[in-house]
């Protein structure tokens, strides 16, 4: 069995969805994760706030750095995310087909480095 990230790209310059298409958005969402769960897949999962919200820790020496926010230039975002279990990149792979289906954005699928 193997771990891997399900990220949700958000896109930087879209409109919100209004709270009817979001409260729709959330039920499939949960409808997704409860069949992630049933299959015995689900890990953990969740959202995350925009960009605007972090702060960024950066090595200078023996000290770290600590700023708003990353300042990278970008179109897209890590919005959620999911980590699921998964016997092989196919069966992940239609994990992430499912995820974008209920979230209506783009799903990257990412196997983690050594999680036999």
């Amino acid at each position: 069995m193997t771990y891997y990230l399900l990220s949700v790209v958000t896109p930087t310059d879209g409109t919100p969805p209004g709270p009817d298409e979001m409260a729709e958005i959330m039920r499939n969402v949960e409808a997704f994760n409860q069949e992630l769960r049933d299959a015995g897949a689900w890990v953990f999962a969740g959202g995350l706030h925009g960009p605007e919200t972090a702060t960024m820790l950066r090595p200078k020496g023996a000290d770290v750095l600590i700023s708003d926010g990353p300042y990278a230039e970008g179109k897209e975002y890590l919005g959620g995310l999911s980590l699921i279990k998964a016997d092989d990149l196919d069966a992940a792979l239609e994990w992430g087909r499912k995820a974008v289906r209920a979230i209506g954005l783009p799903v990257e699928v990412r196997p983690f480095v050594d999680s036999h």
